[in-house]
This record gives structure tokens, C-alpha cells and sequence, in this order.
């Protein structure tokens, strides 16, 4: 195989989003979605998507999934045949080329089972009252910012006068992204590309994941914060340096996170207990298995991700025994926080919904935020997220307690950790 940075910028980019250039379709849809136009954007898609708008109502297992290491659990589920364990039947998991063609296929049922960054949920079920829920946590850390080597950006201060991807207004890489700018005296500001910046502002957009990559090596953009394998393909592929690990700044954050339709996991409890069942089994032999696993999703394996083995495998294994991160403080915590590039572990600690509500209000996002104003943290700890089904397939697969990123003292509450 050839590994020059165009051979793979075009592989992996054709493979994920079908196209060489940046989505401004997908991108307008983005910023659609986060706008709170999901109802009005679906009406008028309905038409063109009669697959989408047909609703599966049989008992097969239908995921929908980004090409990214947070969907690990589900495509482990189905690759190892834990669903097949549980008695299910499981359609080979479906490759979605963006959050919102994501977010459709979710909506209108044509996927039971999908994993989404943990704010967009809260969105969905507040903003447009979708009855989404939260059935467990994909996985912990496993997301960074790296910068341009075209630039000389050592620290979050070197990023005022900065363009900077973020891969959705209401994701963990904006909330941490933005606490990280806010103690380093940067303004976070939405603008056009071409508009003039002020020294202390730093200019964000979004792109899909695929998208950064190529973006970087163009210098159409100078940094971004995205999920694996896109930092680790950045490094090797487009010029990119580490800056900082997310799970360097926020203890073991929950980043995507499994994902079921409300009226499903109502009408179908048993159903639903055996998909969880399959989930956590899962994130355990992910977490047991990471460099196996790399190989076993990365297109030199199952085909899963459409990048190659080495970038798979780097973005779950290197880390704290890599000299360069520690020696540039893209890690600094790792003695204190003990954690990993990605970890896996489902349980959905109610102190880190919490913290998000709470963070997203200081968040700068395009569009109307007003369903933030009256958003009670507290009450959707307890209504956006299902701990039943979770709950009792942990206790029946007692080795997640072996995970790195679970407290040893008591498993099921945690203290949240941010620490520049």
C-alpha cells in the first residue's frame, strides 16, 4: 500500500464521505440541525429519502455509525457476534458519512441502535423533543487537538487569530475545547473564513471528521478537536502535531455515547435488555483488547473504519509510553489520571451529564440556544438517561470493573476531574 499523505487523504476521505472536497451541503445541514430545525429539515427530506422514512418495526438490530474508534462497542458487538449470542439477529453496521445524515437515519427508524456525541442527545430530546435515550457510554478520552505544522501554536493561547474545526456546535470536543480557551484569555467566535480576526479571538466552524485531515494539510484550517482515528491519521498523513488529549483535560469524559429510541426500549424491554447485553460485552473485550481490536475494525481487518491498521492502532494503544506527548504536554495529567488514549466503559456516570448541561450554556454555538435557558441539569440526569438495561448487564459481565477509567471505590458515582 502506498502511504504518501495524498494516496491516503483521498482513500480514506472517498471511503468515508464519497467526495474529495469539503460538504457544504452537509455542512449547511449541520448547522441546520444545530439551529433546532431537525423536525422542519426531516419534513422536507422526506420526500427524497423514502428508505429513511420507512420505519423498521421487526426485531433485527440496525446500526447506524460514524467511521470513528466511539463506535468501537457496536462494531465489536457484531464483528465477535455477541447479538448472534443474545439470540438476535444484527444487519452488518452501516457507515454514515456525517452527524446529521446520522441524526436522519436515527429519526426516522431506519437505525434502532446508533452511538452520537453526548450533547446532541440532550438537543434532540429539549430542542426537538425527540424521544431519544441514553443507554450507555461508548467510550471514555479517546479524542485530541492537533495543530498544523505549518503553525506555531505550542498552547491553547497560540490559538487566538485561529481557524479551528470542531466536528458539531453541541459536541464534548466544543464544551472542552472552549473551557480550554476561556483559561487561556480566548474568545471563542463564529465568523466566516475570510472575516478579520482580533488576536484574542478564535475562529470555529464545523466540518465533518473525515474533512479535517485534508482541511489541515490545505491550510484551510489551523487546528482541529475531533474523535480517533482522525487525530492519529492527521499525525501521520496531513502534517498534524499533538497539542493536547482531551482525556488530559477532563478525567475519563464520556465523548459518544449508545443511543436507543425511547418508545422502543418501552415497548421491547427484553429485546432491548439482550442489545444492551451485546453492547457491554462489547466495550469490555474493547477495553480488554485494544490492540486486536485496531486491527479487527481497520480496513486491513474487517473493514469496520476505512483507515489502515498502523492509524487504527495508533489512535488506541500510543499514549503515555510515546517520550514526544509527554515531552510537548499534549500529556500532562497522565500520572494522577491513570487513563488511556480511549478507554471503554458504559456506564453513564449522572456527574458528567450533569457537568455537560451545565457546560453547554457557556458554549458557543450557531443558532437558537434558548431550550438551554430553563434546562434543568438535574432532571436530565434522571429523564434523558435509561441506567436499568446497563446497569444489570454490567453486573452480569463483572470484568468492567477492571477498566482503567471505572472508580475503584465506588463504581457507579464518580467526582468530575477538569484540570488543565
Amino acid at each position: 500500500m502506498d502511504d504518501s499523505p495524498n494516496e491516503n487523504h483521498v482513500d480514506l476521505h472517498a471511503a468515508c464521505c464519497g467526495h474529495d472536497g469539503v460538504d457544504q451541503d452537509k455542512r449547511q445541514t449541520l448547522d441546520l440541525l444545530a439551529s433546532g430545525g431537525l423536525a422542519a429539515m426531516l419534513a422536507g427530506l422526506a420526500g427524497s429519502l423514502p428508505s429513511m422514512a420507512q420505519a423498521q418495526d421487526d426485531d433485527v438490530v440496525r446500526i447506524g455509525y460514524l467511521p470513528i474508534t466511539d463506535a468501537t462497542p457496536l462494531l465489536v458487538a457484531h464483528a465477535k457476534g455477541f447479538f448472534a449470542d443474545e439470540g438476535l439477529e444484527a444487519e452488518r453496521p452501516t457507515l454514515i458519512r456525517g452527524w446529521a445524515p446520522l441524526i436522519e437515519g436515527f429519526t426516522s427508524n431506519k437505525f434502532n441502535l446508533v452511538h452520537f456525541l453526548k450533547p446532541i442527545p440532550v438537543w434532540m430530546r429539549y430542542n426537538n423533543e425527540f424521544p431519544v435515550k441514553i443507554m450507555a457510554w461508548a467510550h471514555t478520552n479517546g479524542s485530541a487537538l492537533v495543530v498544523g505544522g505549518h503553525t506555531e501554536i505550542t498552547d491553547f493561547a497560540g490559538l487566538g487569530g485561529k481557524q479551528v474545526a470542531v466536528p458539531f456546535w453541541y459536541s464534548m470536543h466544543n464544551i472542552v475545547l472552549q473551557y480550554a480557551l476561556r483559561a487561556a484569555g480566548i474568545k471563542a467566535v463564529i465568523k466566516s473564513a475570510d472575516e478579520p480576526l482580533a488576536p484574542d479571538e478564535c475562529n470555529l466552524q464545523v466540518l465533518p471528521p473525515p474533512d479535517m485531515p485534508p482541511a489541515l494539510a490545505a491550510r484551510k484550517v489551523d487546528a482541529y478537536i475531533v474523535a480517533e482515528p482522525f487525530n492519529a491519521l492527521g499525525e501521520l498523513r496531513a502534517g498534524a502535531r499533538m497539542l493536547r488529549f482531551t482525556g488530559d483535560i477532563w478525567k475519563n469524559h464520556p465523548c459518544c455515547v449508545v443511543c436507543m429510541n425511547e418508545e422502543t426500549t418501552n415497548a421491547k424491554p427484553e429485546w432491548t435488555q439482550k442489545v444492551m447485553n451485546a453492547v457491554v460485552r462489547g466495550a469490555i473485550y474493547a477495553s480488554q483488547n485494544k490492540e486486536e481490536v485496531a486491527q479487527l475494525l481497520s480496513r486491513d481487518g474487517e473493514g469496520y473504519l476505512p483507515a489502515p491498521a498502523p492509524v487504527v492502532t495508533r489512535a488506541m494503544t500510543l499514549y503515555e509510553d510515546n517520550a514526544e506527548y509527554i515531552e510537548s504536554g499534549a500529556i500532562k495529567n497522565q500520572a494522577e489520571f491513570q487513563n488511556g488514549r480511549i478507554d471503554f466503559q458504559p456506564w453513564p456516570y449522572p456527574s458528567a451529564t450533569k457537568l455537560i448541561v451545565e457546560a453547554m450554556s457557556e458554549t458557543v454555538v450557531s443558532g437558537d440556544t434558548t431550550f438551554l435557558t430553563d434546562l434543568d441539569a438535574d432532571f436530565v440526569t434522571q429523564d434523558l438517561v435509561n441506567y436499568d438495561f446497563v446497569k444489570t448487564a454490567l453486573e452480569a459481565n463483572p470484568e468492567w470493573l477492571d477498566d482503567p477509567s471505572v472508580n475503584p471505590g465506588d463504581p457507579y458515582v464518580r467526582e468530575e476531574i477538569l484540570k488543565l
